[in-house]
């Protein structure tokens, strides 16, 4: 059994004219993310043949940025809290109080994303392969921004590691924080560059991520603690033991493994065949 370190959620605190206001290690662990993706996105860019004008290159950035905000706390509000925020709708924008999905988040960034690449006349999968390993760092700094938070711990556990979290009932639990952390920020980390530089098929990388974390999710559900949500209370689990992130997850796996089939199936370019 392990003690959590128990670490403050905020790295400091402050008076401004009367409010009290503090920075907190999971915005700041959000701010770098999105400082990293705009330090690396157009080295990656070049692993992808693509090249951006500076504008352009500003604007992808705060399409992202824009689509990882509204659509993370949308799919929260949508996905996850949807009976509690249509009896409480102005708590949709008290974002201080947390509630961010990361299906959410995605389908935003690839919403997002869709807009930019048609206004500006772009292919999509070149993009999106070389924000693939930005997105996985910034999954990785988001899970320790939970660990630290003491927020969205496991289940009960009797194992070595089991942790005691102070905002738990005193309980040694599954750090699925940390789970998360390794296999969705490490591990796909790790993949999804590996992917970027020795493979050209455009949606590849992509892909592969979206099934990747699916199946990475879906699994360490199994062991996380479901949240408090009244969805459970009026209707259970769906289909009987899944909880609304593995039915999210299950989708995501079956779209990439579909769009991966497909981009196999596509017939190769002979280069001894000329047009």
């Amino acid at each position: 059994m392990i003690q959590h370190p128990n670490i403050s959620p905020d790295i400091v605190r402050f008076n401004l004219a009367g409010m009290q206001l503090q920075v907190r290690w999971y915005g700041l662990f959000y701010v770098l993310s999105f400082v990293i993706a705009f330090l690396m996105y157009r080295q990656n860019l070049k692993l992808r043949g693509t090249k951006l004008s500076r504008e352009q290159y500003e604007s992808a950035i705060f399409h992202v940025m824009l689509g990882v905000i509204l659509g993370g706390r949308l799919g929260y509000v949508l996905f996850y809290n949807l009976l509690f925020y249509l009896q409480n709708p102005l708590a949709i924008f008290a974002v201080w109080e947390g509630g961010m999905s990361f299906h959410g988040g995605a389908l935003g960034v690839i919403i997002a994303g869709i807009i930019f690449c048609r206004r500006n006349k772009l292919g999509f999968y070149p993009l999106a392969d070389a924000a693939i390993p930005i997105v996985a760092i910034g999954l990785g700094l988001g899970r320790l921004g939970n660990f630290i938070n003491a927020e969205l711990w496991g289940k009960p556990t009797n194992l070595p590691w089991g942790m005691v979290f102070p905002t738990s009932d005193g309980l040694p639990r599954h750090p699925t924080q940390l789970y998360e952390l390794f296999l969705e920020g490490i591990v796909m980390g790790f993949i999804s560059y590996y992917l970027l530089r020795k493979t050209k098929k455009e949606g590849l990388v992509f892909f592969s991520f979206i099934g990747l974390y699916g199946v990475f999710r879906f699994l360490i559900e199994f062991v996380r603690e479901p949240d408090d949500l009244e969805f459970y209370t009026r209707f259970g689990y769906i289909f009987g033991f899944m909880t609304i992130g593995q039915f999210l997850s299950f989708i995501m796996i079956l779209v990439a493994g579909w769009f991966i089939w497909k981009l196999y199936k596509k017939p190769q370019a002979n280069p001894d065949q000329h047009v």
